[in-house]
């Protein structure tokens, strides 16, 4: 929308597109709030978006840029008598850290193979007409002595001709003939930095690595909202563990159980003896409280294995987890399992910055109106109140509201202490999977246990079936919470489980072909420091350490129960076939029914229960 059209009395203005401000956002317009959702960025949903290749590369070179000083302007003839100025930062905060690329593959390379390849293709081309000369030559020379020849040899020659299309074979001259270059180029062909860059659009890439529990928090959500409509899903096929050295598939399911190779029959009933026994709180658990969920483990008279497995790839724990908190973990693995398919996990399909975006869109479906690139400069206080009673935009204009919801980023430096944790992050690009498999259609969770004094890392390895990288290539991500800089703590792991330079040697590893690494700030570190901020100024916080979205979720509805505290959080939107017009008295809401029928939504996926990507419910 036009800055100049901006109205300028709102019930809601939102800073920032992040996941827990965009379900705020639809939250509030699904109930019949009128909502401004602004961001200072161009593109959608922060720290929680996904970037194309070509996207990502002009995202890093933002971050690398210096900050410009920040200008503060005299907005004190927009207020009124009794009212006092908050100044907003206009510059993104230090949440984004020690970003390093490597790139393993260069357009030098490219041409020289590529002027390599045209050589031999001429010469093979120059092989083929040469022969093709020569077999024209012979063939006229045979005609000529067949038009010689008695009429006897003629009218074999045509019964032979007749016995051979007969019997379903071609004349010898209609036989296509494979060129040598194209037999042989399957084998030469490689992944360049220029064809990267070329098809960069078809990669998606996430800055941050999160997988949706099949009976979490969002799918919920999802399902109860009707947002799952915008979006589509895949299940993650598999779950592995890296352990001494070998990457090992962990059996989830019974029929995994019952299948896997790695375990002893023993062990199988064992294992599910005590899956069995987890889906319950029983006394014997409740006498474990504030012990370790290892010493938990150990005292079931389960092996090695199974305790790896358990503790490391199903609760996700460290050995000093308490064993309530590894059971609730383990409980929650288990309700999950079997909703869509054999892992409780999906994957939204264009990568995670999607679900921001779905949420986005149903808010502008009930009248939400979205600016990005556009700014607040500073809120407008009623000193008396203690109550924010306006924003001043990025134009000057004094715009009323209720409330103002915003991420941390937004605050003035001096008012948000410095993050005391942050995650480690790596992105890779690689040329194959790290467990080959018949099918190069799979999406992998792999655990890494800690090791030598290392945290640790939870991967996700993406297919090109997820539409978050192109075909011959695999996305990787890794996450652990930081020690040092991401590069210190992931290029170790990296360097054991993959290729990152050229060898000569036979290694089964996959190389990588690109890789960034950055330092982001958990979320749940961040802290307002100094004067308390105005009681209807709320603030969200980034993405946290968890596999899973609960904290954003959690988040999101804590922030719409103490705006609207006798609101329903996301009630159910009507499918756009069951909306009807009845004049102006339409039960849904003008606003919200007109913007349905403006958008086109005859192309969205229905819920995750019923959408084929993910297999059957239960």
């Amino acid at each position: 929308m036009a800055t100049e059209d901006l109205p300028s009395d709102f019930d809601i203005v939102i800073l920032g597109t992040g996941l827990t401000e965009s379900v705020v956002a639809a939250a509030c317009s699904r109930v019949g709030q009128r909502v401004l959702h602004l961001d200072r960025r161009s593109y959608y949903a922060g720290n929680w978006a996904s970037f194309t290749f070509n996207g990502l590369l002009t995202w890093i070179q933002e971050q690398n840029e210096e900050p410009k000083p920040e200008e503060v302007r005299d907005w004190s003839g927009l207020t009124e008598e009794g009212e006092e100025l908050i100044h907003l930062s206009q510059a993104d905060s230090a949440s984004i850290t020690n970003l390093q690329v490597f790139s393993y593959v260069s357009e030098e390379e490219e041409e020289e193979e590529a002027a390599n390849t045209t050589e031999e293709e001429k010469a093979a081309d120059e092989e083929a007409v040469k022969e093709s000369s020569e077999t024209e030559s012979a063939d006229s020379k045979e005609d000529d002595e067949e038009e010689e020849g008695a009429g006897e040899e003629e009218e074999q020659v045509r019964k032979s001709q007749r016995i051979n299309q007969a019997e379903g074979e071609e004349p010898e001259v209609d036989q296509p003939r494979p060129s040598p270059s194209s037999q042989s180029e399957p084998s030469r062909k490689k992944i360049s930095y220029a064809q990267l860059v070329k098809e960069g659009r078809r990669y998606n890439i996430d800055l941050v690595s999160k997988l949706l529990f099949s009976r979490g928090s969002l799918v919920d959500l999802l399902i109860k909202s009707n947002v799952s409509r915008y979006a589509e899903f895949k299940n993650v096929t598999r779950i592995l563990t890296y352990r001494h050295g070998n990457i090992e598939q962990v059996p989830c399911s019974r029929a995994d159980v019952f299948a896997s190779r790695q375990l002893s029959v023993v062990e199988k009933r064992k294992l599910m003896r005590f899956l069995t026994s987890c889906v319950e709180e029983t006394e014997e658990q409740t006498a474990y409280h504030g012990r370790p969920y290892l010493e938990f483990l150990q005292d079931q008279q389960l092996g090695d294995n199974l305790q790896h497995f358990l503790l490391h790839s199903i609760a996700m724990a460290a050995e000093d987890t308490p064993t309530e908190e590894g059971l609730a973990s383990t409980r929650h693995f288990l309700r999950s399992l079997g909703r869509y398919g054999n892992t409780p996990f999906l994957f939204p399909v264009y990568g995670l910055g999607e679900i921001p975006q779905c949420f986005c869109r149903m808010s502008a479906v009930f009248g939400g109106i979205y600016c990005l690139r556009h700014s607040v400069h500073c809120l407008i206080v009623d000193r008396d109140a203690n109550r924010c009673k306006a924003v001043i935009d990025s134009r000057g204009q004094r715009i009323s509201c209720s409330h103002i919801v915003m991420e941390t980023s937004y605050l003035d430096r001096s008012k948000v202490a410095t993050p005391s944790r942050f995650l480690s992050r790596a992105v890779l690009i690689t040329d194959s999977s790290v467990l080959p498999s018949e099918s190069d259609q799979q999406i992998s969770m792999v655990t890494v246990p800690p090791e030598g004094g290392s945290p640790a890392v939870k991967m996700v390895e993406l297919s090109p079936s997820s539409m978050t990288c192109i075909p011959g290539t695999y996305l990787v991500h890794l996450t652990c919470r930081s020690v040092g800089s991401a590069h210190q703590d992931l290029s170790p792991l990296v360097t054991r489980m993959f290729r990152t330079t050229e060898s000569q040697e036979e290694d089964r590893r996959p190389s990588v072909l690109w890789s960034l690494y950055f330092n982001m700030a958990d979320g749940t570190a961040s802290q307002v420091e100094g004067q308390p901020l105005p009681s209807n100024v709320h603030i969200c916080h980034g993405p946290d350490s968890a596999l899973g979205h609960e904290d954003a979720v959690q988040q999101a509805a804590s922030i719409f129960q103490s705006i609207l505290p006798e609101e329903e959080f996301c009630p159910p939107a009507p499918n756009p076939e069951d909306i009807v017009y009845d004049g102006d008295n339409t039960s849904t809401g003008t606003r919200g029914t007109r913007s349905c029928r403006a958008l086109d939504l005859k192309n969205v996926q229905l819920e995750p229960e019923q959408n084929q990507n993910q297999g059957n419910p239960e």
